[in-house]
């Protein structure tokens, strides 16, 4: 009895065991944003969706699951020659996303390195029928050509490709040293054209100011004359309403001339005088005066000078 109760321990725990394996490849979990493809009999049976399913044991099996996120896939650079026979690496990235399983899984053996291989020939297409200027300024477009091509050829393997973006062009070392060159002498010559305008603003807005302050100061020296004179007339005014207001006799007139005669003869450079004919009225005048009595009439015409 002994031995028949440890052998049908054993069997049952055999059994155990196995219902637990069966239970275990049963039941199967599959996360958020993937899918899992299900074979039965080694035929496509379905796509499993995110949630809890049950498998029939060792008839269905379940395929390794399938990321549905959009992924992004760096490819190494690929030298590509351009129209103008210049060799350019160029380095690509990819963002697609996997839409059907099923195609994925049945379509193509290995998708990435199909997109990789695709992604190469359409860019030495595109790019080789493009210089080397026309490739370094013409991203967009050569994006935009490579997506195109790849969204088109990928959708049968259940693939959506939906931007491609390229990292770098990098040319040979000999044309990027004349790049440099020509782009440092671009930057010379900017410069130099930008200190020329400088110049010629500042030498226009200098030339503007001593101008405008010429005549400003003319202006000024105008106005200065003007009331200088109008000044002098006024006080030339003065003086007259003064002199008629005061009535003055001839005896005083004579004095004051004679005391203005002598600055006629102020200054080096006069060498002759000039003296008016007024000169002998003035004499006779205070002559008169002196002499208590009025003097005789000239018999000179008016006006009359002497020179001496």
């Amino acid at each position: 009895m002994s031995g028949n109760s440890l052998g049908l321990t054993i069997v049952l725990v055999v059994l155990a065991i196995f219902v637990i394996v069966v239970l275990l490849r049963s039941v199967r979990i599959v996360p958020q944003a993937r899918a899992g493809i299900v074979e039965r009999l080694g035929k496509y049976n379905r796509t499993l969706n995110p949630g809890l399913t049950l498998l029939i044991p060792f008839v269905d099996r379940l395929l390794p699951l399938l990321d549905l996120r959009e992924q992004v896939v760096s490819f190494p650079p690929q030298p590509v020659i351009t129209e103008d026979n210049l060799v350019v690496s160029i380095d690509t990235v990819v963002y697609f996303q996997i839409t059907e399983p099923r195609a994925a899984t049945y379509e193509i053996a290995n998708y990435i390195q199909a997109v990789e291989q695709l992604t190469t020939t359409t860019l030495r297409n595109v790019v080789g029928g493009l210089n080397l200027e026309e490739a370094l300024t013409s991203r967009d477009q050569i994006n935009g050509q490579l997506r195109g091509v790849l969204d088109e050829a990928t959708g049968k393997w259940g693939i959506r490709v939906s931007r491609v973006e390229l990292k770098a062009i990098d040319p040979p070392l000999s044309i990027q040293d004349s790049m440099e060159k020509q782009m440092r002498a671009e930057r010379d010559r900017r410069a130099a054209i930008l200190t020329a305008e400088g110049t010629k603003q500042s030498d226009i807005l200098t030339a503007e100011g001593e101008r405008q302050a010429a005549i400003l100061k003319a202006e000024g020296d105008a106005q200065a004359s003007i009331l200088r004179a109008d000044g002098e007339a006024q006080a030339i005014q003065k003086v007259f309403d003064a002199i008629h207001a005061g009535r003055p006799d001839h005896e005083l007139l004579a004095y004051q001339y004679l005391q203005t005669l002598p600055k006629l003869a102020e200054g080096t450079s006069n060498t002759l005088w000039v003296i008016p004919s007024e000169l002998t009225e003035a004499l006779k005048g205070i002559g008169g005066a002196l002499g208590g009595t009025n003097p005789p009439k000239s018999p000179e015409a008016p006006g009359s000078s002497d020179n001496f």
